[in-house]
């Protein structure tokens, strides 16, 4: 039963490719379906951070602010300030750490909710990247046109940048990370029950906070790619992202209430949203605003299919219906 909504999501994905292929001509091709990948990538990394913190049991906000802070900090890193590319990297990889972990802990030992604490980290990353610059900032740098111009050449003309590659590596090992090890195991049994889990004796303090570090961890690695994608910093970028994120992985089955989901359902449903953005696209005639409405649309209906799945509406109908 579990594993229906990630069937369900994955059969509206390829009935709506399809239903593409069929409507726009040269729409099932390698560079269309490249190109889905590549527009999507840093959202995807985004999601499988977001898949970890929600199948625990809690909710991170911040992730789009982080995604903002990162290409801000790497356009002046590597631009004014004369930071190597590279240690830049590594430099806003620990920062996003380290602030996941922070939240983590401030969750954990003061039994703050996760939806307060995160947004409070969603200002204060967003503030961040202001107090830094109002301004986009071009990013002109040797390694950024080197890791640009990688490209994996596929067959009808597609190709596969260095992003769409890290995004789909991040997919994978973190997809062995929380189906095949014990920390995997972990943040399943925390997001069942923290406190059947503290009674099995799971490290529930260590568990949360890996878990934040982990998932702000990837959206800095998120807002590198986005700073890839774009060659700028800007203070506004990312913004709402933490919501599509949220949207991705709910329609890729994954309960908002914990302790249910996989990542490839996540990957599902990035490429479910990224094709509405590519459908409007092709038509050229639709407003990009359907691509909300028809997202949201699909949310409703995937949190009422998992309500009525963990028997939440059936139950309601029966108290409804019991005579007093």
């Amino acid at each position: 039963m579990s594993r229906l909504p990630v069937i369900v999501t994955t059969i509206v994905f390829l009935l709506g490719f399809a239903v593409c292929g069929l409507h726009f001509r040269h729409f099932a091709s390698t560079r269309v379906v490249a190109d889905l990948l590549t527009d999507n990538a840093y959202l995807g990394v985004l999601a499988v951070g977001m898949t970890f913190v929600i199948i625990s049991g809690g909710i991170d906000l911040s992730v789009g602010a982080v995604l903002g802070f990162t290409t801000v900090f790497l356009a002046l890193a590597i631009g004014p300030w004369g930071i190597p590319a590279p240690l830049a990297f590594v430099l806003v990889l620990a920062l996003s750490a380290g602030f996941g972990a922070a939240m983590g802990a401030l969750i954990q030992y003061l039994d703050m909710p996760p939806f307060i604490v995160t947004l409070a980290g969603l200002f204060l990353a967003r503030g961040g990247a202001f107090l830094l610059s109002t301004q986009s900032i071009p990013v002109n740098s040797p390694v950024y046109a080197a890791l640009v111009g990688f490209r994996l050449h596929i067959p009808s003309g597609g190709q596969i940048p260095l992003i769409t590659m890290v995004m789909l590596l991040v997919f994978v090992v973190c997809g062995v990370l929380l189906h095949f090890t014990r920390f995997g195991a972990n943040v399943y049994a925390l997001g069942g029950s923290r406190s059947s889990a503290t009674l099995m004796g799971i490290p529930v303090a260590r568990t949360t906070i890996r878990v934040y570090m982990l998932s702000s961890l990837l959206a800095g690695l998120s807002g590198i790619i986005f700073s890839l994608y774009t060659s700028s910093g800007y203070s506004l970028s990312g913004v709402g992202n933490e919501l599509d994120a949220i949207a991705a992985v709910v329609i890729g089955g994954t309960l908002l209430s914990g302790g249910v989901g996989t990542l490839f359902g996540s990957f599902v449903g990035v490429m479910i949203e990224g094709l509405i953005q590519t459908y409007i696209t092709f038509d050229g005639n639709l407003s990009s605003w359907w691509a909300k409405i028809v997202t949201g649309a699909l949310l409703f209906a995937f949190i009422a299919f998992q309500q009525i799945l963990s028997g939440g509406v059936l139950s309601s109908l029966r108290r409804t219906s019991a005579p007093a």
